[in-house]
């Protein structure tokens, strides 16, 4: 892709064909502030681009048909999502529907090169299935502060060897195309507002719940992302004064209480302790446990896996809390690998906030779990290029 949107005009128009999908010439009209005259010669130039194609006649409205207009069909953006211990990377078209997925088990304490090693052989894998001839942009999704005009992480607590690791430039020169970086909960953001639970909220928080804890905080409908990039850090909130070490160096985290890390630890001293016989069957088996062991063992009934699912809950829903009376958003969505644990989860940190936050902030604030699952983080990776394509040069 050689093209960008010659104007603010054109940059519209290409955001939201890309979000409503084909539509008629009227009807971008109905949207967009132009006059009809000047709204032809846009779309006119952009047909000359190559960035949209005509796409069949619209619907009469009176008087002569017009074409439909669409995004040109043979665009593709490749999505990166990379967390701390698996990778998820999609094929999009340039309305961000997924053609082509793969999951892959990864540990990001390998470092950059041996992550972007296996990112780049999944990239051939789904260009040789036939779903993309190349890419004409990449978005980049890892687990830690991103600087987000550089596209480089900074001192991201779980991924050593990342610290100041160039992924843009270095992914931009391995796929010959341009690549956009951000902090992994933030494309889960973008990826449930644009096709999932977030649809028609425009001030909202994500909050991921993985190995580690943070926050997407979505205002006007755009990520806010902080000064140099650090918004929504939320794992390293103090829960409990002079409480455990973090990896962060801190005490007393959020993240040293609670995530797929600190769930796993507790879950094993549960098991050693002898407070719950289901816990200590898989460890014996398995020879460590993780988040997905203890959601397994409060489906079946067991009492401390339970117990740790509540307290971990009340832990993020007391700081959520403190999010909701800051912000006053109108959706919480809850997503990321722990999210496994269900609605135990979803329950105690609703009754945390809730019973915390004033009732005008939570009068008519749901609090929902994600529902694209591994596909937010994709998408919103994809959304996070396409953004960049589609803004002028």
């Amino acid at each position: 892709m050689t093209a960008r949107p010659a104007n603010a005009h054109q940059a519209r128009l290409l955001r939201l064909l890309r979000d409503g999908g084909p539509n008629s010439r009227a009807q971008l009209g109905d949207q967009i502030d132009l006059s009809r005259s000047k709204l032809a010669v846009e779309i006119d130039r952009l047909l000359e681009t190559g960035l949209v194609v005509a796409d069949g006649l619209a619907a009469s409205r009176g008087g002569r048909r017009s074409h439909n207009i669409r995004l040109a069909p043979a665009l593709r953006l490749l999505g990166v999502d990379i967390g701390a211990t698996s990778v998820d990377v999609a094929v999009t078209n340039a309305e961000l529907e997924i053609l082509g997925h793969l999951t892959q088990p990864m540990d990001v304490r390998e470092g950059p090169v041996a992550v972007f090693e296996q990112v780049l052989a999944m990239a051939a894998k789904l260009r040789a299935s036939g779903v993309a001839e190349g890419f004409d942009g990449a978005g980049i999704g890892v687990p830690g502060p991103v600087r987000y005009p550089e596209g480089v992480p900074v001192a991201p607590p779980i991924m050593p060897g990342w610290d100041g690791f160039p992924v843009r430039e270095a992914l931009s020169q391995e796929l010959g195309c341009p690549v956009m970086v951000d902090n992994d909960v933030n494309l889960m953001a973008m990826g449930e507002q644009h096709a999932g639970v977030a649809r028609s909220v425009k001030d909202f928080l994500c909050v991921k719940i993985g190995t580690g804890i943070g926050c997407g905080i979505v205002v006007a409908g755009d990520v806010y992302r902080g000064t140099t990039g650090s918004a929504g850090d939320i794992g390293h909130i103090q829960a409990e004064p002079d409480g455990r070490p973090c990896a962060c160096g801190n005490h007393g985290c959020l993240e040293a209480y609670f995530g797929g890390a600190a769930l796993a630890r507790d879950a094993e001293a549960a098991a050693l302790d002898g407070r719950s016989a289901e816990l200590a069957a898989r460890l014996e088996a398995a020879g460590h446990l993780a988040a997905t062991d203890v959601a397994a063992a409060a489906s079946a009934g067991d009492a401390a896996a339970l117990e740790l699912i509540r307290e971990g809950g009340m832990r993020t829903g007391q700081v959520i809390a403190g999010l909701v009376s800051f912000f006053n958003p109108g959706l919480v969505v809850i997503g990321g690998g722990v999210t496994g644990l269900g609605h135990t989860l979803l329950a105690a940190i609703r009754t945390q906030v809730y019973r915390q936050s004033l009732p005008l902030a939570t009068g008519n604030l749901p609090i929902v779990l994600g529902e694209l699952g591994p596909a937010a983080g994709v998408t919103g990776a994809a959304r996070l290029i396409s953004d960049h394509l589609f803004s002028p040069a």
